[in-house]
């Protein structure tokens, strides 16, 4: 089992480790990635001693009349800020991303509290949960991981130029009606497939739009296409914010512009049907 701790929640997914089922907790922000090329763990030993000693304070803190495990905890380069345990014959692997490496200790040790209680099935502290979404969500932070994102990660940008719809056309006719001109044109670029989950998103870290392939059709109205680019372009105008821990993606300047959509409850209720 594996738990990815993100921005929007948390989920839960299946995953095989190499001929090995076994107990895998992993949290980080995928959104959405390094400051250096991929490579192995790179810290020094006092750090990764005390680290270690911070795993082992938090288990006992969780499990206080159980022996500790054996734990090996190293840092390593994720695409973005993420961090996993797993359990695997009776010992603990822990890799927490490298760009935490220099981060408080209270906040290794709410990183630590995090996964152990997952793994173990404890309930996690509030404190420590916001803790450690106040620091990976502060400006430092943010500005790092999306550079890791821009070096490690990929980004598949093929065209904006669809079979029935231009996206740079719409894009170009929206930043006018709405913009006053004055946003700067991201990179555009239909989906590799017809996804229906994800309609469309921002990458902040790429600066680029992905608008869904589904409505590159003759079928979908123009409205509907408009009404998902104006949606990104939003979010590109109204970063996510922070508020005390908790990432506010659709703020109320942002859903005060979004009404100024004409054709808004018509798009809409066209989306609910995709």
């Amino acid at each position: 089992m594996v738990w990815g701790i993100g921005a929007a929640g948390i989920n839960l997914y299946h995953r095989v480790h190499g001929g090995f089922t076994g107990r895998h907790w992993e949290f980080g922000v995928r959104s959405y990635s390094a400051l250096i090329a991929r490579r192995a763990c790179y810290s020094s030993l006092n750090v990764l001693q005390k680290v270690t000693e911070i795993f082992h304070e938090a288990y006992g803190e969780l499990r206080p009349r159980a022996p500790a495990p054996v734990m090996h905890v190293r840092f390593y380069p994720f695409v973005s800020i993420n961090n996993t345990i797993r359990l695997r014959q009776g010992e603990i692997y822990a890799r927490v991303s490298d760009l935490l490496e220099g981060a408080p200790e209270n906040v290794l040790h709410a990183i630590a509290h995090i996964l152990l209680a997952k793994l173990y099935r404890k309930p996690v502290d509030r404190a420590q949960s916001a803790r450690y979404r106040r620091y990976i969500a502060s400006h430092d932070i943010s500005a790092k991981a999306r550079l890791v994102r821009q070096m490690r990660g990929r980004k598949h940008i093929r065209s904006a130029r669809g079979h029935h719809y231009h996206l740079e056309e719409i894009f170009d006719d929206l930043n006018r009606r709405f913009f006053h001109g004055l946003m700067g044109r991201p990179q555009l670029t239909w989906s590799r497939n017809h996804a229906r989950r994800s309609l469309g998103h921002y990458d902040p870290a790429h600066n680029a739009i992905v608008i869904s392939r589904v409505f590159d059709h003759p079928r979908v109205p123009r409205y509907a296409v408009e009404y998902i680019l104006f949606h990104e372009m939003l979010h590109l105008k109204h970063p996510v914010k922070l508020r005390g821990s908790r990432r506010c993606v659709h703020s109320r300047e942002f859903h005060e512009e979004e009404k100024l959509f004409p054709e808004l409850e018509r798009a809409q209720k066209f989306l609910r049907m995709v």
